[in-house]
């Protein structure tokens, strides 16, 4: 076996996880085989059904996401090895979880009975231990830190408590975030009363996303994202629902440019700057979006729901309809996907006839997906690097579309 000695060191970053024994661990090294790719030696080793495993395949190895492996290179894959102290597992790591050591214990006997370890941990005194297990959210750990989180405070915008039950058209409405074109407008209808949006654009602070470096103009995904969010935030408010943009920026509203400025002042709901890392990134905006549902949820809001938007990165000879992704134990966030799937569908066959819409809807196992509380759907607008899908976001008029389009299919 090839190990690399690094010290674990538990940090703020973090969020709410934690151990209460740092101990030093060596992370487990493999070589890459002949047509070997990220997710093929990931899965060989049980790993690449999480997302978080994934990133930080990429992040622990210094590897760009089109990189490919090299055959025979050796790499850092996310398993921590620790000395098993004789006990038990959970006396080894430091945690309390029994369900989660079961698993760990189980991965290391299936991993064993693949071949990809030689020896039972028990003799050898050496516990593979997924990087999953310990830096990614599920259902466990949020359970075991639901009495260290902090109830979110009451924002100052929720509109529909002073609303008359009635719907009143010409009620003027005011938000900042909307830019000096946009923050004044009307209320149209009540119909969203009582519901909850969590509406999430992808990315930003100091990362950017996907990018097209050799357009015209460099081309960002959160700028864009962060564009298309704001107008289906606004479609909401004008019919009573309250909204929660999680990612802010104070000086870009609704633009009707074509080419959108990058840049790095985006902030969380909370104030806070957007994290860099990852991984921390996507748990301080889950951790905001879970405040609040428990927040609304006590005030007595049932129908609550997130959306996360994003514009893949792929070839640029490829073209992309816009997909959705539920996570499969959502049956609530199968449903959303289905219907916003559906209205897509039904825009283009209307509006382009002989056009055809190859959309899917798929499973996924984002971070996004598996720990936010409410029901979610993750929207992949287009692919930023082909010319023809990057009209689908560059043109005012089709980000107010695709705004229009999701906002029906939230609806329904």
């Amino acid at each position: 076996m090839f190990f690399k000695l690094i010290i674990l060191l538990f940090s703020s970053g973090l969020g709410m996880l934690s151990y209460p024994n740092p101990v030093n661990y060596e992370r487990h090294t493999v070589k890459a085989k002949s047509g070997d790719g990220v997710y093929s030696l990931l899965r060989r080793y049980g790993l690449a059904n999480d997302y978080c495993n994934i990133e930080e395949f990429y992040e622990v190895n210094k590897l760009d996401k089109q990189e490919q492996l090299k055959t025979g290179l050796k790499y850092n894959i996310p398993v921590y090895i620790y000395k098993y102290d004789g006990k038990s597992i959970r006396s080894t790591i430091g945690i309390e979880d029994w369900k989660k050591a079961v698993r760990i214990q189980k991965y290391n006997e299936d991993i064993r009975a693949k071949g990809l370890r030689k020896t039972n941990y028990l003799d050898s005194k050496i516990l593979w231990v997924p990087h999953h297990e310990l830096y990614c959210y599920n259902e466990n750990r949020l359970k075991e830190n639901k009495n260290n989180t902090i109830e979110a405070k009451p924002k100052t915008e929720e509109l529909p408590a002073t609303v008359k039950t009635k719907p009143e058209k010409n009620i003027k409405l005011h938000n900042a975030l909307f830019g000096s074109k946009y923050e004044e407008f009307s209320r149209i209808d009540n119909s969203l009363k009582g519901k909850v949006f969590y509406v999430v654009s992808g990315h930003g602070g100091r990362d950017p996303g996907a990018q097209c470096t050799t357009c015209k103009e460099i081309l960002c995904e959160d700028e864009y994202a962060y564009d298309i969010a704001l107008r289906l935030g606004k479609n909401l408010i004008q019919r009573g629902a309250i909204v929660e943009m999680i990612i802010q920026d104070k000086n870009d509203g609704i633009r009707d440019e074509m080419y959108l400025k990058c840049d790095t002042d985006e902030i969380g709901v909370n104030g806070k700057k957007v994290p860099r890392k990852q991984l921390p990134r996507l748990n301080a905006r889950a951790k905001d979006i879970n405040k609040f549902y428990r927040h609304y949820k006590k005030k007595g809001y049932k129908d609550q729901k997130a959306i996360m938007i994003h514009i893949d990165s792929n070839r640029s000879d490829l073209k992309m309809d816009t997909y959705f992704l539920y996570h499969k134990t959502s049956k609530s966030g199968k449903a959303m996907a289905k219907n916003m799937y559906s209205t897509f569908k039904y825009k283009y066959d209307q509006h382009q006839k002989n056009r055809g819409y190859t959309g899917k809807i798929k499973v996924g196992n984002l971070h996004m997906l598996r720990v936010t509380q409410p029901p979610a759907v993750y929207v992949e607008l287009a692919n930023i690097k082909n010319r023809n899908n990057q009209k689908r976001f560059t043109l005012p008029s089709n980000r107010q579309a695709l705004a229009d389009w999701m906002y029906e299919g939230l609806i329904k």
